[in-house]
């Protein structure tokens, strides 16, 4: 590995390491919004780029699942940080009001609405004043005051590590003292007490416990129990409750497939309906991208998104001893909209929330001996109250997508046979919404899709968990799996597995940290001809 200047996002001026050779010819393996990030960062550098990804659509765990007459989001609802798709776009030189179609991302106004088990509602709302306002209407104005209290901490803790933690390549732990900014920031969070207990620091400051839950449950995205999360991830309820929750017109699909658009009309190329079996290396370089087709694809460098549970094939072992976080059972489908209508909450994103907290966290997240939720929270999703053109109709009836997660212990932890039993458990989560007012959801609900831990380890996820390695102190920031892959030169890892982290503001984060380990200092924007893109059944569409 050699060392170039800190690339694009970079603060502090540290030297980085990087590929070393040329990087002319870069093959990125996976168009996940990682792969399509990393891809944009190379292609306005100056690199000659092709993205391969094997499924038919592009997006990965943002992707869409297809059915006869609809279409639905097949991973993530929850959209924060929207400049960074800018960012990525602006790469080559577009933006998103220049895009074909152009992409529309609005505000989700509240960001959620949470619902308890004795009946009380709260909805989140970025603007301040006004989750004061709601904070004071449902818990008193006392606990208002401690929601801005609350707030600033948060805040603070953001700011402190966003440039030089989230946004930053680290190549050793040592990073944190060896480099002013990075020190300056290390020291900040220190003084905030931002590596004490998030769990203890919330609850201290709030007091009421509906308000505590609110501020976080976004730990499990972090992959560990809100008593156990270190308080620097205080910086993902805050872009969840501060910064706003976004929704693109379309689904978020539209962020995948505008990124992929951006890219080809920059003259990348990409190919879907690709599987990549494994690289062939001289030495310790890359030399070739091996693909099921018989091809292979001559590269300089290489960008691969694939699962921490994928690397072994391509001869990038991952660390020894990670521990996954959490999975999810994920229901997608359809439900008449006039008995939706008739539900307790009216909402694009519902937190049912059960009576149970600790004890949930503690059955879904040991190591060992983990099991389902005795008293479930839930994740509601109804896009179409945000978009409208979700809505479909069949005969006279209207009907709105539909989606239902439940977090469940991974396969480490509960190796459940969930081919037999992921059925039968949501038909138990059904009738718990209907116990909680959701009537007609058991009958109604037409299920076109159940994702459970066995469905992401066939996709090659750790541990069956969409959610990748848990964000323990020893892996995360400097200690999480480094994007640079030991003993081979010119293979950099991009994905939830890697730094930064696991969400969408940080897969795109991953991508351009990757692109700065192939190009080191940004060497500008180079637009080509438009490309095309191969899809599998050996058809041309131009884009």
């Amino acid at each position: 590995m050699g060392h170039r200047p800190g690339g694009p996002g970079c603060t502090g001026g540290p030297l980085v390491k990087s590929v070393t050779g040329p990087a002319e010819e870069v093959v990125v393996v996976g168009a996940g919004l990682s792969g399509l990030a990393a891809a944009l960062y190379l292609t306005g550098a100056g690199c000659s780029v092709t993205l391969v990804e094997r499924a038919d659509d592009v997006g990965g765990r943002v992707g869409r699942y297809r059915f006869a007459d609809y279409e639905i989001d097949s991973g993530a609802t929850v959209l924060t940080l929207p400049a960074l798709i800018d960012d990525a776009l602006a790469a080559v030189g577009a933006d998103a009001s220049n895009t074909t179609p152009p992409l529309r991302i609005r505000p989700l106004d509240p960001a959620y609405h949470a619902r308890f088990a004795d009946g009380s509602e709260l909805r989140v709302f970025a603007d301040a004043d006004r989750m004061s306002a709601e904070v004071a209407r449902a818990c008193g104005p006392d606990a208002a005051v401690r929601y801005r209290r609350l707030r600033d901490w948060l805040g603070r803790v953001f700011r402190a590590e966003y440039d030089e933690f989230l946004a930053a390549n680290f190549d050793s732990p040592l990073d944190m003292v060896r480099y002013r900014d990075k020190r300056a920031a290390l020291i900040e969070l220190i003084r905030l007490g931002a590596f004490g207990r998030l769990g203890t620091r919330v609850t201290r400051t709030l007091r009421d416990p509906r308000l505590t839950r609110l501020f976080t449950f976004q730990a499990l995205y972090a992959g560990t129990a809100p008593e156990q999360a270190l308080g620097v991830y205080g910086a993902i309820p805050y872009m969840d409750t501060a910064l706003g929750v976004y929704f693109p017109d379309g689904g978020m699909r539209s962020v995948a497939e505008t990124l992929a658009g951006a890219f080809t009309d920059a003259g990348g190329r990409l190919e879907l309906g690709t599987e990549v079996t494994g690289l062939d290396y001289r030495r310790n370089r890359a030399r070739r991208v091996l693909l099921a087709d018989g091809r292979a694809l001559p590269c300089d460098a290489v960008v691969l998104t694939a699962d921490l549970g994928s690397l072994d094939r391509f001869g990038a072992r991952p660390r020894r001893g990670l521990r996954a976080s959490p999975s999810a059972v994920v229901a997608h489908g359809t439900v008449p909209a006039e008995i939706a209508q008739s539900w307790p909450v009216q909402a694009h994103h519902t937190i049912d929330f059960g009576e149970a907290w600790d004890r949930t966290f503690a059955e879904i997240t040991p190591w060992r001996g983990g099991r389902l939720m005795s008293d479930p929270s839930l994740l509601l999703t109804r896009p179409a109250l945000s978009d409208p053109g979700l809505y479909l109709t069949r005969g006279e009836t209207r009907y709105e997508p539909f989606s239902l997660l439940a977090p469940c212990p991974n396969l480490d932890s509960a190796p459940l046979d969930w081919d037999r039993l992921g059925s039968a458990y949501l038909r138990e989560l059904l009738a718990v919404l209907e116990e909680r007012g959701y009537h007609g959801v058991a009958a109604q609900f037409t299920v076109d899709r159940l994702d459970t831990p066995a469905t992401w380890l066939d996709q090659g996820m750790l541990a069956g968990t969409p959610f990748s390695a848990a964000h323990l102190f020893r892996q995360t920031g400097p200690f999480r799996t480094r994007n640079l892959v030991r003993g081979r030169e010119n293979v950099v890892l991009a994905g939830c597995g890697t730094t930064p982290g696991v969400g969408v503001p940080t897969a795109l984060l991953s991508g351009k940290l990757a692109a700065q380990r192939v190009v080191g200092e940004n060497r500008g924007v180079r637009t080509r001809a438009p490309a095309t893109v191969r899809r599998p059944s050996g058809t041309e569409a131009v884009n």
